[in-house]
């Protein structure tokens, strides 16, 4: 069975280098185009690893992860983000109440897209 990948993003042009850097690899990748899209896909099947990014009209990246936290406490959670100055406080609250996040900064690169999932998907 594929391991399973959510993408939230709501840059198109993100979402589709997060599929084009894992489309020849056996990992199902899923996107969503903001934070209500993806809890909604969240809620509706279980995945393996989820990238979000921060900056989103609606439900803002922090708001999604607390959401996804309540629901899942150990999916690994990789923000991808050009704003963490931005939500730095948030994060840190976040943080604070135990929720558990990675963080990477954008522009990501479609080699470290695939060495990130890689590390994270065959190991575990």
């Amino acid at each position: 069975m594929s391991k399973r990948v959510l993408v939230i993003d709501d840059e198109e042009a993100v979402r589709k280098s997060f599929a084009l850097a894992l489309e020849d690899t056996d990992y199902e990748v899923h996107l969503a185009d903001g934070g209500e899209k993806g809890l909604e896909m969240n809620n509706e099947a279980h995945y393996d690893l989820i990238y979000l990014d921060l900056k989103m009209p609606g439900i803002n990246g922090v708001d999604t992860l607390r959401a996804i936290r309540k629901i899942d406490k150990d999916v690994p959670i990789y923000i991808v983000t050009a704003f963490h100055k931005e939500f730095l406080e948030q994060l840190k609250s976040v943080a604070k109440d135990g929720v558990d996040f990675e963080l990477l900064h954008k522009p990501i690169g479609m080699d470290q897209i695939i060495e990130v999932t890689n590390a994270i998907l065959k190991n575990g």
